[in-house]
């Protein structure tokens, strides 16, 4: 499957001052940008922003930023699931996981997450893809926010649905270890029905048979 990237860029009113919405970004032009020091939540900003790097790189690698000037306070990435997840064993290559999406904490008030994943979706070609992100609770800041994991998955339900990404059942262990995590896709609407029926299978792994 050739991947497409159309970019897309909107000047945004944040309030604490204008952003520029941008992506998918080139890792050219990502190199040249710093993170923020809050975004921290995987890995230090230093050894992140060179994960963003390689993300972008990558042939389906997409990387959408919020920036102020050339610092990056926000970030929304797309690519192949892990191989060593079961959403990789299908080998579909029309199915993306939202693999990180992060705001540094001066930002996250204001609608910025629900922005990146608006800009993420203004590219017609993401309507070729299932995208899934696999929610689990020990990702989450709780302590920064002071919300519980029910309060905060509320939270991450309101943020990915306004991409229309949906809630679904499955059979994953890593979803299944807490009831508090859960799986969100959503379904480009050029996707061939038996690319869905694939998934739906990647979904259930686990029914018994009598």
């Amino acid at each position: 499957m050739e991947h497409i990237k159309t970019y897309h860029g909107i000047d945004w009113p944040h309030p604490r001052g204008l952003l520029r919405v941008e992506g998918p970004v080139s890792p050219e032009a990502l190199a040249t940008y710093r993170l923020d020091d809050g975004l921290g939540a995987f890995r230090p900003p230093a050894r992140q922003h060179e994960a963003l790097v390689e993300i972008a790189a990558l042939p389906e690698g997409r990387v959408i930023v919020a920036r102020r000037a050339e610092t990056v306070v926000g970030y929304v990435t797309f690519h192949y699931p892990d191989p060593f997840e079961r959403w990789a064993q299908g080998g579909l290559d029309c199915l993306l996981e939202l693999g990180a999406i992060e705001v540094t904490p001066l930002y996250r008030q204001g609608g910025l997450a629900k922005t990146l994943l608006r800009v993420a979706f203004l590219d017609d070609f993401m309507e070729n893809y299932i995208v899934l992100t696999t929610e689990y609770y020990w990702h989450w800041d709780l302590k920064g926010t002071g919300l519980d994991v029910w309060a905060y998955r509320r939270v991450m339900e309101k943020v990915m649905g306004s991409a229309n990404l949906v809630w679904m059942a499955t059979d994953d262990p890593d979803i299944c270890a807490h009831p508090a995590n859960c799986l969100m896709v959503r379904i480009g609407k050029n996707v061939p029905p038996e690319a869905v029926a694939a998934f739906d299978r990647l979904r259930f792994q686990n029914r018994l048979i009598w």
